[in-house]
């Protein structure tokens, strides 16, 4: 889904690195917060035991988020690898509505603290924001399978019955939605 740079996220960095990346690597603004861009689907396809039709059996993707801005909360029908490649630690937040159960992860170089990659299950909200500290950006890569299609996509509803019930459960975080 190409959207224009001149829409939902409006303005290029002032961070020159971050500038860069975007230039570089052709991202556009993502609906759910930051920057993306598809950059591999493979022309292999596999068909969802769900009733889903046939997918990519792989889709790849580069996002990226700067300081100020976050993944909002989002599900996606397929499992999803989120793979640090720069910049900032992450952290990335999974919530399964039905068990209330949350989730946190700290994605970054390897360290005690960190993960380098992390597996979101198809069906989790999640969502995810820079820890902000210097570089300003953390860059991802994000795979998919079954494949990545947008009708397999939904972001939370801010004003619906799960970002009301993270807002009772974890207020901290229902800005996310």
């Amino acid at each position: 889904m190409p959207i224009s740079p001149s829409g939902l996220s409006g303005q290029l960095s002032s961070v020159p690195r971050t500038r860069q990346l975007i230039e570089q690597l052709q991202l556009q603004p993502h609906p759910e917060g930051g920057w993306y861009r598809e950059v591999f689907r493979s022309t292999a396809e596999v068909m969802p035991r769900d009733g889903r039709p046939a997918r990519s059996a792989l889709t790849s993707i580069y996002f990226l988020l700067e300081a100020t801005q976050h993944s909002r909360w989002h599900r996606v029908l397929s499992d999803e690898v989120w793979v640090h490649l720069e910049g900032e630690s992450l952290d990335l937040w999974t919530w399964d509505a039905a068990s209330s159960d949350l989730r946190s992860i700290t994605l970054g170089p390897v360290s005690a603290a960190t993960e380098p990659q992390h597996v979101v299950s198809a069906g989790l909200w999640q969502a995810a924001k820079p820890q902000g500290g210097i570089a300003g950006y953390a860059l991802l890569a994000c795979m998919v399978g079954p494949g990545f299609d947008f009708s397999d996509f939904q972001m939370m509803q801010p004003r619906g019955s799960e970002a009301r019930q993270i807002a009772r459960e974890h207020p901290t975080l229902a800005s996310l939605a």
